[in-house]
């Protein structure tokens, strides 16, 4: 439905603005919706408009299953800020690869995790719950389970029954095992070897497609407060600001 504009706006802006080239639309449309006001060249004087949506806060997270410090800050920081939050206010994007090691021996690729054969079992578990699952919601919710339990690697079964019984363990398994989860790991370490300037330790954060020792202190000093700061959009109460505790320094490669 168009926003309701009252007559004397609508006379006032038919005064004040000329008609714009190709606006065919008569003045009492002028401020009916916000393609007609744009043609018409009137939209700062059409305060009913609704305001357009700001685009997400989009967050990358390259990280490793077994490091502490990426799970810490996955569980302490990245999760309750996205829970926090509006979903149109944070867009995630995870990484889990961090500072493994890709090598094609005899046609066939293998990989080397920074805290051995469990971490890369538990990358490629992520990278295939990501890939079956699909939704963000669900397979977060997971991961959260996982990084935040006593073992990354056992534990898939029981978070699954917590927050996603509708997943099929048995097609997670079946990418782990096969070529799909290889060729996930190898898209990983793609977009792990692409990044600029080259990821130096893990966690590595960036926003909105940069990293500066600036933005990744500040995400791991306050992440909520970042995010809302950089927000261009309608911010919620929760953005009246926050304060987190340090989390302990990366896996330097």
């Amino acid at each position: 439905m168009a926003p309701t504009v009252p007559l004397a706006v609508l006379a006032l802006v038919a005064l004040v603005a000329p008609v714009a080239p190709g606006c065919d639309y008569p003045a009492h449309r002028w401020c009916s919706s916000r393609d007609v006001a744009v043609a018409c060249q009137v939209e700062s004087r059409c305060p009913s408009l609704p305001r357009p949506a700001a685009a997400p806060v989009e967050l990358s997270l390259y990280y490793e299953s077994l490091c502490p410090a990426c799970r810490q800050f996955l569980v302490l920081k990245l999760f309750p800020t996205w829970l926090l939050l509006p979903e149109e206010m944070l867009s995630i994007t995870l990484v889990p690869y961090g500072n493994a090691q890709e090598r094609n021996v005899s046609g066939k690729l293998h990989f080397q995790c920074q805290h051995g054969p469990e971490e890369c079992l538990g990358n490629m578990m992520e990278a295939c719950l990501m890939h079956e699952a699909k939704n963000f919601s669900t397979y977060f919710a997971v991961i959260f389970c996982l990084e935040s339990g006593s073992s990354v690697t056992e534990n898939l079964e029981a978070c699954l029954q917590i927050y996603a019984p509708e997943v099929d363990s048995g097609r997670i398994s079946a990418c782990v095992q096969g070529d799909t989860g290889v060729a996930l790991m190898h898209h990983n370490a793609q977009l792990t070897e692409a990044l600029q300037p080259p990821h130096q330790y893990v966690p590595w954060i960036t926003i909105n497609g940069k990293h500066t020792d600036e933005l990744q202190a500040q995400a791991e000093a306050s992440l909520l407060g970042l995010v809302c700061h950089l927000y261009q959009g309608e911010k919620p109460e929760v953005c009246g600001g926050s304060k987190a505790p340090k989390v302990p320094s990366g896996c330097r490669r």
